[in-house]
């Protein structure tokens, strides 16, 4: 409406005053919006929003000058009084972006510099090329030449930092993107008046002022606008992928440089040549730079669990091999702890599944100041959280251990909604050389302590035994390990009328012989075969024999058998590695299996035996929502899964023994064992 307002003044015979007051009173308005917003809407950063309010009152005092000298004195003289304070009100503006900039993001957020930088030498480039050049070296007087080159300067100093905040990580409310369309009317409205002073065409009153009195009025909604607090708050955790329209964007940006030598060539204007092989220069090596960021950052997205910001899992597991390795050069010690959260599944029932997340964020991040500088901590499962302690002396297990406990027991968290929820969380801790030699020891060692602290109570830190290592029972585990047996064949009773468990552990030892594996292996994934599917035995029956599509709950647990089984396992004395088996047989070659997502060599030879194995057996089954395969069809879809779900070096040994009538048909259970088929 002011804006219409004023053209009407400019094509009418309307007063010299009103048009000059129409114009500067929409620049007054904005800096009294800006100072008007810091007060009504409180925000808690004030000083990037004060120095653009102060850049604002230079810009209006610019604005005042120039309209009256031009409308009112008539005095066109260039430069003027006016173009001071012009020039003057790019720092202040400058300024109030770095500093904005600084509050959303307080570290560098450098794939936003990188690609604020490739845009902002593009535009350099065209601005040297056909602005700032032609001026420079043209005949007009030394202070033409500084006002025509500064106004380009500025705007692309101007152009640069708000290329860095638009681009950069936080969020956009709607004052955020006023704001950028205010920022973005200034610049493409400066832009235009250098390329009209250049060709002499510039006159006051011209369609640049509707584009002037725009960014004006953006600016003061965008101070005015409720959301106005929300700009300069500070970017949550995690750094995005980058979008197919910012793509899209950098690599136009790009292409835009060799695309101006060839216009330049075809114009004879060889002088440019040097500025744009410059920028394409300097354009390669931000493109390289950016490249090994994004390297950088999917490397650190692959190890970073997504909800705490912890370490994963499979990453706390490869630190452990060069973690011993060093201990056993130096003759020192590792010590492993592992934390579960108690009680937590009545979290999620009482307040849901969104106020469990924030407990475990809350927890990961109290733990984090807990530990000591050099240690690793990382999210090991659900609930669960493990601690590898360097160079851990004979007291430093427990200490920690407590200090840990109390970190998260001694004051509520609170959540959203103002919810108090005491958390506390039980701690078990084992350590090399005491009580293993490898990660499997380790670990299993360290999840009985859990358990037992479990079992006494919760709340409470139980180290294993420092006596060194027992004597194992080898006729309690023996007979442990036949009730695990009796747990695989129920569950096989529960899936299918054709064994299971037994057939396939008993196809994993003769694919490990025939991969001329060591014995001690081929009996260890043969026992893991046989007991790969016990952890079933912990979710519900009626999962496994629902002929409907499963729920997204369902599946969840389904997915958990594997976790299930390792742990079951793990009760028994020396069963560590077919525990680590059971827990990676559902785990793909191409790293999109579960639970740990491990991919090609990261996965045991074993579960990669392990999982052919399975598949063949299950494809071999009648189930009540696929029919059975015949045994030409299960190797078409063992071969299609080369490389994908399987070893390609395993499928080709069991292909080998197939084709030599090896491993036999797929028996049928006992009769008496026959039960509803159901999902394996």
């Amino acid at each position: 409406m002011v804006i219409a307002a004023y053209y009407v003044t400019v094509i009418s015979s309307a007063p010299q005053l009103l048009r000059v007051a129409l114009y500067c009173a929409v620049s007054v308005s904005a800096f009294v919006a800006v100072f008007y917003g810091c007060v009504r809407n409180r925000p808690a950063a004030k000083l990037p929003w004060v120095l653009l309010g102060l850049g604002q009152i230079v810009y209006a005092t610019a604005d005042t000058s120039f309209y009256v000298a031009h409308y009112i004195l008539d005095d066109l003289a260039f430069p003027a009084l006016a173009d001071v304070f012009y020039l003057g009100h790019y720092p202040l503006v400058v300024a109030g972006l770095i500093v904005l900039i600084r509050s959303r993001t307080p570290g560098w957020d450098l794939p936003a510099v990188l690609d604020a930088a490739m845009l902002a030498v593009v535009g350099g480039m065209l601005s040297w090329l056909y602005l700032i050049a032609p001026q420079a070296t043209g005949t007009a007087p030394m202070l033409v030449k500084v006002a025509s080159v500064g106004y380009p300067m500025m705007d692309l100093a101007m152009f640069a930092v708000a290329l860095r905040l638009v681009l950069g990580q936080g969020r956009r409310p709607v004052a955020f993107s006023l704001l950028s369309l205010s920022l973005l009317s200034f610049v493409v409205a400066d832009t235009v008046y250098v390329v009209q002073q250049v060709n002499g065409t510039y006159s006051a009153g011209n369609f640049l002022d509707a584009i002037w009195l725009s960014g004006n009025l953006l600016l003061g909604a965008s101070a005015l606008h409720p959301t106005m607090g929300k700009v300069a708050e500070p970017v949550p955790f995690g750094a995005p992928v980058p979008g197919p329209w910012r793509i899209g964007a950098l690599c136009t940006a790009v292409l835009i440089a060799p695309a101006t030598v060839l216009i330049e060539n075809a114009r004879g204007a060889h002088s440019g040549i040097p500025v744009v092989a410059c920028a394409c220069a300097v354009l390669f090596l931000l493109t390289i730079a950016r490249l090994a960021g994004l390297v950088s950052q999917q490397r650190k997205l692959a190890i970073t669990d997504a909800l705490t910001g912890l370490r994963t899992r499979r990453h706390f597991e490869a630190q452990m091999v060069p973690e011993l390795a060093r201990a056993r050069r130096a003759g020192g010690s590792v010590a492993v702890l592992i934390a579960d959260v108690d009680h937590f599944k009545s979290v999620n029932d009482r307040y849901g599944h969104p106020v469990g997340d924030e407990v475990l964020i809350e927890i990961g991040k109290r733990l984090r100041e807990a530990i000591r500088p050099g240690d690793h901590l990382a999210r090991y499962g659900g609930e669960e959280f493990a601690i590898l302690i360097r160079d851990a002396g004979p007291d430093d297990p427990a200490v920690i251990a407590e200090r840990l406990r109390q970190q998260v027991a001694d004051r509520p968290i609170v959540v959203s909604g103002d919810v108090w929820i005491g958390a506390t969380i039980s701690v078990g801790t084992a350590s090399y050389p005491l009580h293993g030699d490898t990660p499997g020891e380790l670990f299993g060692a360290a999840d009985r302590a859990l358990y037992s602290a479990k079992a006494q109570g919760r709340d409470r830190v139980v180290l294993a035994d420092l006596s060194g290592h027992p004597p194992v029972d080898q006729h309690a585990v023996r007979s442990l390990t036949l009730d695990l047996e009796k747990v695989a064949d129920e569950v096989d009773g529960w899936l299918s009328n054709h064994e299971h468990s037994k057939v396939v552990g008993y196809w994993s030892g003769l694919v490990a012989t025939g991969m001329g594996l060591a014995p001690e292996v081929a009996g260890r994934v043969e026992l893991a075969g046989r007991l790969h599917d016990i952890g079933k035995v912990l979710v519900p029956q009626e999962v496994w024999t629902k002929e409907k599509p499963l729920t997204d709950e369902e599946w969840l647990l389904v997915r958990q058998h594997p976790e299930f089984g390792c742990r079951l396992a793990k009760t028994v004395a020396g069963l560590d590695d077919v525990a680590e088996i059971i827990r990676q047989h559902h785990e793909r070659f191409d790293g999109t299996g579960y639970p740990g997502g491990l991919a090609g060599a990261h996965i045991r030879i074993e579960a990669r035996i392990l999982a052919v194995c399975d598949s063949w057996a299950a494809m071999l089954a009648e189930r009540p929502y696929q029919k059975a395969l015949t045994e030409d069809g299960a190797v078409r879809e063992l071969l299609s899964g080369r490389g994908t779900q399987f070893d390609p070096d395993v499928v080709a040994t069991f292909l080998t023994l197939h084709r030599h009538r090896r491993l036999g048909p797929l028996p049928l259970l006992d009769p008496a064992g026959k039960a509803p088929a159901g999902r394996a």
